[in-house]
């Protein structure tokens, strides 16, 4: 009997195949490409697309098999179940750090643009009456798309519905999708979210490592940018975050929609210019790692968002400390609420899951949070994504995926595996790897989770 085994397949992600081989050389298992029997080794890891792991095998051996993905969470990473799980928790948990963390959101199942006319008489009744009462703008993702796809932008009734027509149109001839667009008979769940108006803004070349010369303030222009956050999620349960936090930055600089000179209000809904508002590497390939920087790069630039009285305050590593904070703590609240809901989020002893999470910053000047106090920069939790794109963020911050996926290994494999690469099991508080905080750390039903 072999002593311990891993069993590692990414074959459409080459770069995080190298980079669980390269962390799992730190112990001393033998990689192997096929499901070995458990009778051919004494502790089995699967290491693998999510796919590619036999779930039965996992469940069916909790002492002796060990996989990098929990079998059931889509209350975490599928829009429209996120939503549900988000709106049932705020309902119980009214002083929740997710009432200010989560944009507002409608989820919608929807085949034709006419289930609309129904829609608004009853399970969107309260959002129709927003639209026609304010100027407000919403965005309308696919709840099971991911890269940019089948994301809009709206302002009434009427566009939305020109929207799904679109969608219609592209669904019967295929070979009319654009870049963006999604085939709306196989993807029936949508969320609708409040589009968050007042986004921090800064400018991406004025730290940029590929321009030597500083750009004076009054050539900096204000970019739209997410955060893109790893979360490493371990047995039932511990939630650590990794702080080396990434900026994507939208390519060109930011346009206001409630501002009308600055939007085309005679473009087909579908026709906007998306660009100053999407932020997902995605949809910038021929960019490459431009728009990719890593947020603590960002201390000291400009903050270009807010009044203009506001012009020249700089972003300053207090703050950047303040943001990363807050996310730790949103998404430690938001698996907190998917363990209430544990049809749709099971965790268990013996696995542990990567996770990509997107987080928007708005910026209010004189903003404050729920509970009264003064808060400028708001984090706002976008998505949750498993088996995360990260060949998308370049070769320039290589080094930080190395890392994380050391980390990675530190903490959810190594203890697994302790007994049998030699190691002396030790009663001391495990120590965490450098760049990984821990966020949440319970019991789920005792040790023996799900």
């Amino acid at each position: 009997m072999h002593m311990a085994a891993a069993f590692v397949s990414w074959p459409s992600a080459p770069l995080t195949e190298s980079l669980v081989k390269r962390a799992l050389s730190n112990i001393s298992v033998s990689i192997v490409t096929s499901l070995p029997g458990t009778h051919e080794c004494s502790k089995l890891l699967q290491w693998s697309t999510y796919d590619a792991i036999d779930h039965d095998l996992t469940h069916r051996n909790p002492d002796s098999v060990l996989s990098s993905s929990y079998t059931i969470r889509k209350a975490l990473i599928r829009k429209h179940y996120l939503a549900r799980c988000m709106h049932s928790y705020l309902t119980k948990h009214l002083d929740s750090v997710l009432k200010d963390a989560v944009p507002r959101t409608w989820d919608l199942e929807i085949s034709y643009a006419d289930e609309l006319d129904e829609m608004w008489r009853d399970q969107l009744w309260d959002l129709g009456n927003e639209i026609d009462g304010s100027s407000q703008w919403w965005i309308l993702k696919p709840g099971m798309a991911d890269r940019g796809m089948g994301i809009r932008l709206f302002n009434s009734k009427d566009s939305l519905y020109q929207i799904f027509e679109e969608f219609e149109e592209h669904s019967e001839d295929e070979d009319k999708v654009d870049d963006t667009s999604v085939i709306m008979s196989q993807l029936r769940h949508f969320v609708i979210q409040e589009y968050i108006p007042s986004p921090l803004l800064l400018d991406p070349n004025e730290r940029s490592p590929s321009v030597s010369v500083l750009n004076p303030p009054e050539n900096l222009q204000g970019h739209k940018f997410h955060l893109r956050a790893y979360f490493v999620a371990s047995g039932a349960l511990q939630l650590f975050m990794y702080d080396r936090v990434l900026a994507l930055f939208a390519a060109v600089p930011y346009v206001s929609l409630t501002n009308k000179e600055d939007v085309n209000e005679e473009a087909a809904p579908g026709n906007i210019d998306l660009t100053p508002h999407l932020t997902n590497t995605s949809l910038q390939i021929d960019r490459g790692e431009e728009g990719v920087h890593l947020l603590d790069e960002l201390s000291g630039c400009h903050i270009l968002s807010g009044d203009d009285t506001d012009r020249g305050a700089l972003f300053s590593p207090e703050d950047i400390e303040n943001i990363k904070v807050q996310m730790s703590a949103v998404l430690a609240e938001t698996f907190k609420a998917a363990l209430e809901m544990p049809i749709h989020f099971q965790p268990l002893p013996n696995a542990f899951e990567l996770y990509g999470v997107d987080f928007l910053v708005s910026h209010e000047p004189t903003g404050l949070d729920s509970l009264g106090n003064s808060r400028i920069f708001q984090v706002k939790l976008l998505e949750i994504n498993s088996e995360p794109a990260i060949e998308l963020t370049g070769r320039r911050l290589h080094r930080i995926l190395e890392d994380l996926f050391v980390a990675i290994e530190q903490v959810a494999v190594l203890p697994f595996f302790r007994h049998e690469v030699g190691c002396v099991p030790s009663t001391e508080v495990p120590v965490v790897p450098k760049h990984l905080r821990m966020c949440l750390d319970t019991n789920v039903r005792g040790s023996g989770g799900w």
